[in-house]
């Protein structure tokens, strides 16, 4: 069995987590389709966060949410289906979290996309699963899995590409704002994340070629006018491609995501007392491939978008979308992004990580719309 070294005691994560469940905290990521009364009573039933214990206990809260699915696909009843396998996944998304960093989790994993599928079959408008080929290096896949949903209505729709950080995949981007919008939605996996074929590293990027590469090939999507959003971690790459993949954007968002101070020592020690649950420097340590968190952290000035010389580069429309107390990237890289290269926009909403209001979503929603609306002749 393999288990997780906990930063803080067991009783802290369980609070964190609780409070997430009952929405006490706007950040309510992992639990959006769960009952907080039965996370309530799973985490009564815990003593530790050993992987073996943590992905039984969620796993069977799944395995009662798939049978109550299968009753209500038995009497066509698709409302109820739809939200059984929703709940069924969302369980063993808990199970799995935060990252598949062992078979037990990496088992429920599996599991959690099996029901996320189930439950996309009654999507309006429907998700096509689709597989991008990637010219990786020794060791990497060969494949990048992605989610595609698009307005029936339009015939070349705009694209928004989209992905989560280290602990949000694919199966948790919200789709529906922007299918709403008439714009077409492909959820990925960053680097290092669910199913992406690489690691995080130095050049990761990379693997946005092959996605921007298959979009100008489909027929049905608009290559020309692609938007990107990337949430958490993710907001890395998205910055990241704003300035070294320019010409093939027209803008993107960070949504809460690090650039430089981040990675500096002295943020990443105070990170491991922030309101992540579990021990953040040890599912980035996962994310770009190192054993151990202190490998990670001799690692990470180097991710460092300003150490890199990117950062003076021209860029495409960036859009910087943080809380003004997030203890977990620190809000100085927003001002920092906006001291060097091209003019950027910027959103700072109260609270913490990802400034997550009733606004906030909306907000990126209307700005990426504007921004792949414009003619540029």
């Amino acid at each position: 069995m393999t288990v997780a070294r906990a930063a803080r005691p067991f009783s802290e994560v369980r609070r964190l987590m609780l409070d997430r469940a009952h929405g006490r905290v706007p950040n309510t990521n992992p639990f959006e389709f769960t009952d907080p009364l039965e996370v309530e009573r799973a985490f009564a039933s815990l003593r530790s966060l050993e992987h073996g214990e943590w992905t039984a206990v969620f796993g069977a809260l799944a395995s009662e949410r798939a049978e109550r699915a299968s009753r209500a696909e038995g009497r066509r009843d698709a409302n109820a289906a739809k939200a059984e396998w929703l709940a069924a996944y969302n369980y063993e998304r808990v199970a799995r979290y935060p990252a598949p960093s062992s078979p037990e989790k990496a088992a429920a994993y599996a599991r959690a996309r099996d029901h996320y599928a189930k439950a996309a079959r009654y999507f309006d408008p429907p998700l096509e699963s689709v597989r991008i080929p990637f010219r990786g290096r020794p060791g990497e896949g060969d494949t990048i899995v992605a989610h595609l949903r698009r307005p029936a209505v339009a015939e070349r729709p705009p694209v928004v590409v989209t992905w989560g950080g280290i602990d949000s995949y694919k199966e948790e981007r919200r789709a529906d704002p922007f299918v709403e919008r008439g714009h077409a939605v492909l959820a990925v996996d960053m680097p290092g994340a669910g199913e992406a074929p690489l690691r995080g590293s130095l050049d990761a990027e990379r693997m946005w070629d092959a996605i921007f590469d298959w979009l100008a090939d489909r027929g049905d999507l608009d290559p020309s006018r692609i938007g990107l959003l990337g949430g958490s971690t993710g907001g890395y790459w998205a910055t990241k491609l704003a300035h070294t993949h320019r010409q093939r954007i027209r803008a993107a968002v960070s949504h809460g995501g690090p650039a430089h101070h981040a990675f500096e020592s002295a943020w990443i020690e105070r990170s491991r007392a922030s309101d992540y649950p579990f021990d953040l420097v040890e599912s980035l340590a996962w994310t770009f491939g190192f054993a151990t968190a202190d490998e990670y952290v001799a690692f990470a000035p180097r991710l460092s978008l300003l150490e890199q010389g990117i950062l003076d580069r021209p860029c495409a429309p960036l859009l910087l979308v943080n809380g003004t107390e997030d203890t977990v990237f620190p809000p100085a890289d927003q001002e920092l992004l906006l001291r060097h290269g091209s003019p950027k926009s910027v959103r700072l909403f109260p609270g913490g990580h990802m400034g997550l209001t009733p606004q906030t979503i909306p907000t990126i929603v209307a700005w990426l719309g504007r921004e792949l609306a414009r003619d540029l002749r």
